[in-house]
C-alpha cells in the first residue's frame, strides 16, 4: 500500500523568527488583476508572500485594496525595498513597510527583503550600498533578507554584517534565464553554511519555469523566491501549481541524494545469475 509523501508538512523553513511551511516564496506584483493574484498565490501553496512597498499601490485603478485579496491567516507578508537605488531610499522604504504592516496580524513587520539596485538596465544589486543598508537595518532591529548577486565573497560579507538570510540571484530579475551559474550558488552555500548548516540561502530572481525551481532546490538551497515567472505566464494559476510541485520535487531529490555522474554506462540489472552465464555483447 503506497502513501503520499507530503514534504511541505514535515520540512519547514526557518528564517529568523519566522517558520515557513513552504519553501516557495511568491511575489504579489505584475498580475493583471488582484483576483488572479489571489488564485495564483493559493495554488502555489506558499506560506510567505512579498510586497514591494515602494512600487505596489495599496489601491488599484478600480479602488480595490490589495490587502483585501490577501488572507493574513494563510500568509506571512514580507515587505521588500524593490525599486530603491541608494542606501537612504532602501532604509526609508524598509521603515515605511514596517509602519504599514505594524498592527496587522501575521504581517511580518519585523523583517524586510532588502534590494538596493545598481542600475535600471540590469537591475543588478549594488554590493557596497547593499552592505551598508544591511548594517543600518540590522542595527535598527530588522531581520534582513538580502538580495545579492551570486558572488560568494559578497554573500559572506552580508552574513557577517548580520543578514538573517542571503538571497543570491539565479540570473537577472525578470529575465527567465534560470540558474546561470550553479557553481557559484554551491560556493555561496559552502561559505554561508560553514559554521551553521541551517543558515537560510534562497535563490531570488531569474526563474522562468518549473524546471528552474527544481534545479535550484536540487542544488541544496533552502528556498526559491519568484514573481514574474508566475505573474507573466500565459496561465498564472497553472504555473503556480507547477512551481509548487517543482519546489517539492527538487527538495525531495536533494534530500534523497542523486547518483554520481559517470562517463560510461552501468547496467541496471546485475549480471550475476544470468541463465547460462551469458553476457551482453
Amino acid at each position: 500500500m503506497s502513501t503520499e509523501l507530503d514534504v511541505s508538512t514535515n520540512d519547514w523553513l526557518q528564517i529568523g523568527s519566522h517558520r515557513l511551511d513552504s519553501r516557495l516564496i511568491v511575489g504579489t506584483g505584475k498580475y493583471d488583476t488582484y483576483e488572479l493574484m489571489a488564485d495564483s498565490l493559493r495554488e502555489s501553496a506558499t506560506h510567505c508572500i512579498t510586497v514591494a512597498v515602494r512600487r505596489e499601490r495599496l489601491y488599484d485603478q478600480h479602488g480595490q485594496n490589495i490587502l483585501d485579496y490577501i488572507d493574513l491567516n494563510r500568509y506571512i507578508l514580507l515587505p521588500n525595498t524593490a525599486g530603491c537605488y541608494n542606501v537612504e531610499d532602501a532604509v526609508r522604504t524598509a521603515r515605511l513597510g514596517r509602519e504599514i504592516l505594524r498592527g496587522l496580524e501575521n504581517s511580518g513587520a519585523d523583517w524586510v527583503k532588502l534590494e538596493v539596485l545598481g542600475d535600471s538596465k540590469t537591475l543588478l544589486p549594488d554590493p557596497i550600498a547593499t552592505l551598508k543598508a544591511t548594517e543600518q537595518l540590522v542595527e535598527e532591529g530588522f531581520q534582513v533578507l538580502c538580495y545579492t548577486t551570486d558572488d560568494p565573497i559578497v554573500a559572506r560579507q552580508l552574513k557577517n554584517a548580520g543578514a538573517t538570510a542571503v538571497m543570491p540571484a539565479g540570473s537577472p530579475i525578470g529575465s527567465g534565464q534560470g540558474i546561470l551559474n550553479p557553481n557559484n550558488i554551491r560556493i555561496c552555500m559552502e561559505y554561508l553554511k560553514a559554521d551553521d548548516p541551517n543558515y537560510p540561502v534562497i535563490v531570488d530572481a531569474g526563474v522562468g519555469t518549473a524546471s528552474d525551481v527544481a534545479e535550484a532546490m536540487e542544488l541544496g538551497v533552502d528556498g526559491v523566491l519568484l514573481n514574474t515567472a508566475i505573474a507573466h505566464a500565459k496561465d498564472p494559476v497553472r504555473m503556480s501549481h507547477a512551481m509548487r510541485l517543482a519546489c517539492e520535487a527538487g527538495r525531495s531529490a536533494y534530500l534523497s541524494g542523486r547518483i554520481p555522474k559517470r562517463l560510461y554506462a552501468t547496467a541496471s540489472s546485475p549480471e550475476d545469475g544470468v541463465i547460462g552465464g551469458a553476457r551482453p555483447r
